[in-house]
């Protein structure tokens, strides 16, 4: 694992979370999607997404204790020059799958299709 990748697992989510807030919110889009998404991606409810970012754990410790659904297996397509589906490591396939979410909001897709519901 490259030092790069050893960074971002060890980077508190709470330092990336205004980027993705001011990200969606330049896009037309709000603060309730976006934690939506989130909630969706790892099965931490609001207070205890919130609560995590409080805490200021890093991505390996958000990963760690997230809940992570069948459905995210759904999630494709390109994000930073790599296919997500073809990222064999667990943790850098949650980030990035997140991250490919949060493009897919602010881009405007519908929140029902970014949750891969039908």
């Amino acid at each position: 694992m490259s030092d790069r990748m050893q960074k971002l697992f060890d980077m508190s989510v709470s330092e990336v979370y205004p980027l993705y807030v001011a990200k969606i919110e330049r896009k037309g889009r709000t603060v309730a999607e976006l934690d939506a998404v989130i909630s969706w991606l790892t099965g931490f409810d609001s207070a205890n997404l919130h609560e995590r970012l409080r805490s200021a754990v890093t991505f390996r410790e958000f990963f760690a204790c997230a809940t992570v659904p069948a459905e995210a297996s759904r999630i494709t397509g390109m994000i930073c020059g790599v296919r997500v589906e073809q990222i064999e490591h667990p943790l850098a396939r949650s980030i990035r799958q997140l991250d490919k979410l949060i493009d897919e909001l602010a881009k405007g897709r519908p929140l029902e299709k970014v949750l891969r519901q039908s």
